[in-house]
């Protein structure tokens, strides 16, 4: 008998760069140690203004205000929270898989709550449980279709953040 591993999906429109920010900010107060961010979808769709909104609540909420700049050249940022680390990693520049370890990924998926940019380039070093956000392009104007999938447990809450959002 296998064990299924309990997952949530939900469909959303992010009318523009506002809306992405307001569901990181949503979500950013319920991400505790061991949680994963997993951030998908080509270039320019919001996977850097969902990071940077998502630590920017987090660290507003310890009363600090600082720069968030993109780890595209670096790969990691780490953020100190008092009670848990906050790892940034964008792979963009992943040069290849076995870069991964050099990078301490594990030890921050064990402990951290880890933001992953371009997290698909993980391949089979992704964890299984994780809150996956798959960004792409509406047809039109500034929108974008949004695919938030929790895999795993301890995503209880979840449905709430969603709903302080309007989401479904």
């Amino acid at each position: 008998m296998t064990d299924r591993i309990p997952s949530l999906k939900t469909m959303l429109t992010l009318s523009d760069a506002a809306a992405t920010e307001a569901l990181a900010r949503a979500l950013a107060p319920g991400l505790g140690a061991g949680d994963l961010v997993a951030l998908v979808g080509g270039l320019g769709v919001g996977k850097s203004v969902f990071a940077r909104a998502l630590i920017g609540s987090r660290l507003a909420a310890l009363g600090r205000a600082e720069s968030v700049p993109s780890p595209s050249y670096t790969l990691v940022q780490t953020y100190d929270l008092g009670d848990v680390e906050l790892w940034h990693a964008d792979l963009y520049r992943l040069g290849a898989l076995d870069e991964i370890g050099e990078l301490g990924l594990e030890e921050a998926f064990a402990g951290a709550i880890t933001v992953v940019e371009w997290a698909d380039r993980l391949g089979p070093a992704l964890p299984p449980r994780r809150l996956t956000l798959a960004l792409d392009f509406e047809e039109r104007g500034e929108a974008r279709r949004a695919e938030l999938t929790a895999e795993g447990g301890g995503w209880d809450w979840l449905p709430a953040a969603l709903a302080a959002v309007g989401a479904p």
